[in-house]
């Protein structure tokens, strides 16, 4: 017979039985004297042994522990996150739960405890949850946070914090769980802290931000009190500070908050024997929270800190939109003004100048206007300032030259019949300093072959009043080479028609406001409107006879009526520009005008 049939159970299965009880024996021992907290804990979930070190966690005999939901122990079922995965490993269907818990002492105190639950190593039902207490780990973590996340001078919460706040108030969910969905900023800067750190050393500084810390903290402190919610300070670095008003109730709210803070600052320091006064300038910032980041928000912050500096520091400025906007096409403007030369984006209208007595052109205006591919077309108020500030006025003149003396070329070629016109064009005070103007111009005359008395230039009273050294000899080579020069703006700045007969000037053009005065003939009855003013009259006749008797002709800017037309040329002005006339128009619009000899329009 072969060996197949039944017998006594081989020594080697009763060898393996012994060592299989010996090694649950070991375990046991093992699970029972281990340090690490340990339970099992059945496929439901309930504790079926749990070993010393995890009694003497939860401050509890072990054995009490048998029965009870190993989920309440350990807080595993306060978010339906973890309570999932857990009873995905009781059931099987994972590997492995791991996770941090804070849990409560029977003796008051909380006891962070990193969790792990997994499968019993032999493939039976329920898993092994273990349990490491890592309080003191967090609690250096704690501390190494707040290091990281606070100034140690001020002892404020530090830049990084506050970001992380803003950050977190500006989150969708933060504003829609309630509240008033606002929020509120106030970016303060210590007027002249730079000097007390120069004058007294960084150690006199250091504790005077810290005594600044410790008012503003106080100043929100109160507003707590007085509303739900204590503004967070924090210390952005050297000396600005930010008070954070989350759910802020509008603009009221944080004005009060700034106007608060300066008060506070205004009573002063008494730091080691120095006594300091000082003042600071608030940029206040408040709107809703939707749609707002954290970057736009310091960004109109920090311009508003700007204004409130730029308009005479020691107070507070509300964040302004239209302010702001002008701020940005301001930068828009000018730092594509040169790119914009290049790329042709400037073109010339004229605007007539008529003869007073016969009503007929004798010349024009070319004024420049920009072609902004954003903003649409721009008259030269919007950015004449900005291209004297960086210096590109020379190049846009240079071409403003250029254009017009090409197209007063073209005009008296085109109609050679009539007599020809001269173009007038404005030349900036910088073009004189910082360019060859007699240079640019010689060379312009003689590309265009225009006569240089048709060419003008305009320059404003205040550039070449007192003029002295250059610019007086530039004016003068101008004069020489038979351009003629013409004082703009006349009768709003210094008036010093002594002074002219010095210049080699032969034109003056009336400031509008003079002209203005002339509005009507004579006030209609029962109507509003403002009779002429005597003085006006007087004041310009006097000055253009003074004008006439130094051989200057005279140009009256800004003649909207008849009636103004009729007066000034009663009085002797020369020419007249203005809307009466024309508004300034492109050049084919002159071409026509010359063509049908239709010039004479606005002539009562």
């Amino acid at each position: 017979m072969s060996g197949t049939s039944e017998g006594p159970t081989p020594a080697a299965d009763l060898d393996r039985s012994a060592v299989t009880d010996s090694d649950h024996t070991i375990y046991h021992r093992v699970f029972t004297a281990a340090p690490l907290s340990m339970a099992v804990v059945d496929p439901e979930g309930l504790v079926v042994s749990a070993n010393a070190a995890l009694g003497e966690l939860l401050g509890t005999d072990p054995r009490s522990l048998a029965g009870r939901a190993a989920a309440d122990l350990m807080d595993l079922a306060s978010d339906t996150r973890t309570w999932h995965a857990y009873r995905e490993v009781l059931c099987g269907r994972q590997a492995k739960l791991r996770c941090t818990r804070r849990i409560k002492h029977p003796e008051g105190h909380s006891v962070w405890v990193r969790v792990t639950v997994t499968p019993l190593a032999d493939g039976g039902p329920g898993a092994l949850v273990s349990a490491t207490d890592i309080s003191a780990r967090r609690e250096l973590q704690s501390r190494l946070r707040h290091l990281e996340m606070h100034d140690p001078v001020t002892r404020l919460p530090n830049r990084t914090l506050f970001f992380e706040r803003l950050t977190a108030a500006l989150e969708t969910e933060a504003y829609e769980r309630g509240g008033t969905g606002r929020i509120g900023l106030c970016y303060l800067d210590i007027d002249g802290f730079k000097a007390v750190n120069d004058t007294l050393g960084h150690r006199v500084g250091d504790r005077l931000l810290a005594a600044v810390a410790e008012r503003l903290t106080r100043v929100a402190d109160e507003a707590g009190h007085a509303r739900a919610g204590t503004p967070l300070v924090a210390r952005l670095g050297g000396d600005e500070f930010a008070l954070l008003v989350e759910d802020s109730t509008g603009t009221e709210q944080v004005a009060d908050l700034a106007e608060s803070a300066l008060k506070a600052l205004e009573e002063p320091f008494d730091l080691a024997g120095q006594r300091l006064s000082l003042t600071a300038s608030i940029g206040v910032v408040e709107r809703h929270a939707a749609g707002t980041t954290a970057t736009g928000l310091m960004q109109a912050a920090d311009t508003t800190l700007y204004w409130a500096k730029a308009d005479g520091k020691g107070r507070w400025t509300l964040f302004d939109p239209e302010r702001n906007a002008h701020r940005m096409t301001r930068q828009a403007l000018s730092s594509t003004l040169r790119p914009a030369i290049e790329r042709g984006e400037f073109a010339l209208e004229y605007q007539p100048l008529v003869g007073m007595e016969d009503g007929r052109l004798s010349g024009v205006e070319a004024l420049v206007r920009w072609h902004h591919p954003q903003f649409g077309t721009l008259t030269p108020n919007r950015f004449i300032a900005l291209a004297e500030e960086d210096g590109s006025i020379v190049q846009l003149g240079r071409w403003a030259l250029a254009t017009a003396c090409r197209q007063a070329r073209r005009w008296q070629l085109d109609h050679p019949d009539e007599p020809p016109i001269f173009v007038s064009v404005n030349v900036a005070v910088r073009q004189v300093w910082d360019s060859d103007l007699v240079a640019d111009v010689a060379q312009t005359l003689a590309e265009t072959g225009l006569d240089p008395h048709l060419l003008q230039l305009e320059l404003t009273e205040s550039a070449v009043m007192g003029s002295a050294g250059r610019p007086l000899q530039t004016l003068q080579a101008l004069s020489d080479m038979g351009v003629r020069i013409a004082i703009d703006d006349f009768g709003t700045g210094y008036s010093n028609l002594a002074y002219l007969s010095r210049l080699p000037v032969k034109v003056l053009k009336l400031d509008g406001s003079f002209v203005r005065g002339f509005q009507y003939e004579e006030a209609a009855k029962g109507t509003t409107q403002a009779p002429p003013n005597p003085a006006d009259e007087v004041i310009v006749e006097a000055m253009i006879q003074l004008a006439h008797r130094l051989g200057l002709t005279v140009t009256a800017e800004c003649v909207e009526t008849s009636a103004q037309a009729t007066r000034l040329r009663r009085i002797g002005c020369d020419t007249g520009q203005g809307w009466l006339y024309s508004r300034p128009v492109p050049p084919d619009r002159i071409s026509e005008l010359l063509g049908t000899q239709d010039y004479a329009v606005g002539k009562p």
